[in-house]
């Protein structure tokens, strides 16, 4: 069983949000931001990143922002950078900014199973759909960034893992990206 020690979250939000018409970190008037950092922060992170890039914005004072210079390679470079920044920390927790339903339960509980894991690798997922959030502990980090490319996150890590721990969060939200207005 693994420890607990100390998780960050890391909320991807660097994206220019083609489909969608506009970088999603902006969406609803800023409301997917708040709701996301509040989402990390009660479910467990005391340190929560934002990271940025097609947009700057001011983050909610829970969380502090950092800038993927390289944002418009993708998701892959964003998670890098998100990563390089909670260097002191044992979980990186990953939210995307386009899954607004998520809530603190949702974070609390996909971080107790990896927790509970001898992997540290868990990853909430919905009626059987894998979705975020994503957990991987400190010792993983350098076969995910290994991963990293273009506009791909975690997916080929965890893919090519058996022991990423499934949490179903259906009864807690719908876990669905939202692509269009």
């Amino acid at each position: 069983m693994s420890k607990p020690g100390v998780p960050a979250g890391v909320l991807l939000a660097a994206g220019a949000g083609t489909r969608y018409g506009m970088p999603k970190v902006l969406a609803a008037q800023g409301e997917w931001l708040r709701s996301a950092v509040e989402a990390l922060a009660g479910g467990g992170c005391d340190d929560v990143v934002v990271v940025l890039g097609a947009a700057i914005v001011d983050v909610p004072a829970r969380a502090r922002s950092v800038v993927a210079d390289e944002w418009q390679r993708g998701m892959g470079e964003s998670l890098r950078t998100g990563l390089a920044a909670i260097s002191e920390a044992d979980y990186a927790v990953i939210l995307t900014i386009d899954t607004p339903d998520i809530g603190a339960d949702v974070v609390a509980r996909v971080l107790a199973a990896a927790h509970e894991s001898p992997s540290g690798l868990a990853r909430a997922t919905y009626d059987g759909r894998p979705g975020h959030p994503v957990v991987v502990a400190r010792e993983h980090w350098p076969a995910l960034r290994a991963t990293l490319d273009g506009d791909e996150g975690a997916r080929r890590f965890l893919a090519a893992r058996a022991d990423v721990v499934a949490v179903d969060c259906a009864d807690l939200a719908g876990g669905r990206d939202v692509d269009e207005r």
